[in-house]
């Protein structure tokens, strides 16, 4: 049985979304985007340990979105926003739903408002 939507070539969109998923990666992603930090860096705003904020940055690099980079002792992170733009154009059918959704929600909600309107009219005259 084919499943609808499912296709192999998605290549890494699971492993984006899971990267995603937690709030502390998306969070390490926002402060990549302003350049690169190490560990120690990105580490800093947050209340769990290094080890953890190096185990969130495997996550983040098995799934593409930063690389490692090696200067001298230390392997700063930076941010490869391309695989999230597989992320965006999946997501992308999802708001062209949604939009037509909503118009059809707005054009029923009118015609709700025409009828009471109209029911209103026809109630004060005698």
């Amino acid at each position: 049985m084919e499943l609808i939507g499912y296709r192999k070539a998605d290549g890494n969109l699971d492993a984006v979304f899971a990267a995603l998923s937690d709030p502390t990666r998306r969070a390490i992603l926002v402060r990549l985007a302003q350049g690169e930090a190490t560990v120690n860096e990105l580490a800093e705003p947050f209340k769990i340990s290094q080890p953890a904020i190096s185990k969130h940055l495997k996550v983040l690099e098995r799934s593409g979105l930063i690389e490692r980079g090696i200067n001298r002792t230390q392997r700063p992170a930076r941010l490869k926003a391309g695989p999230m733009a597989e992320a965006v154009a999946w997501l992308e059918e999802f708001r062209k739903f949604w939009s037509g959704s909503f118009d059809q929600l707005d054009t029923l909600l009118e015609d709700l408002q025409q009828v009471q309107d109209n029911t209103k009219g026809e109630g004060t005259k005698t």
